[in-house]
């Protein structure tokens, strides 16, 4: 439990910071008042926090380890990675295209009519993640899990 607290208390952090960075690419920003923006943030990024969690569970449970972020860095970061962003096209396709529940501005660069921030989102995070849980899990669960912050290639620690 406290692993899935770290991550997503680290989720919260990183991805709130990303949206409101990329808050202006929508046109809620134009359109809405500054507390609906704020309440918009805050929902998107709980949002954020679950799907990072639920993906730390599914990378855990497949690679049998609750601790994948400091045992198999890079299989579970690619496990995440690839699962968020897969959500990712197919949450925002379907809220823009066919719910109508946000929109792009005209400054959102798209491919394949999907937002270019929120993929990049997934793709940049979940490391970030990873290499933050390194660096913090040590202090929380003690010394002897520590590991480098940047991961080093799985198969080279798995033959160490």
């Amino acid at each position: 439990m406290v692993r899935a607290a770290l991550w997503s208390v680290l989720a919260f952090a990183l991805n709130l910071a990303w949206e409101i960075a990329q808050v202006r690419l929508y046109t809620l920003w134009a359109e809405a008042d500054g507390l609906t923006v704020a309440w918009s943030l805050f929902h998107c990024t709980l949002g954020d926090v679950l799907i990072a969690l639920a993906l730390f569970a599914l990378a855990g449970m497949a690679l049998r380890r609750a601790d994948w972020p400091a045992s198999r860095p890079w299989t579970g970061s690619a496990m995440v990675v690839t699962g968020a962003m897969a959500y990712t096209a197919w949450s925002e396709w379907y809220n823009v295209y066919r719910a109508g529940s946000w929109g792009y501005s005209a400054s959102m660069p798209l491919i394949f009519g999907i937002g270019v921030s929120p993929l990049l989102q997934w793709l940049i995070l979940p490391p970030v993640l990873v290499i933050a849980y390194r660096t913090l899990g040590p202090l929380l669960f003690g010394r002897n899990n520590s590991r480098s912050p940047i991961p080093e290639s799985d198969s080279t620690r798995d033959q160490a």
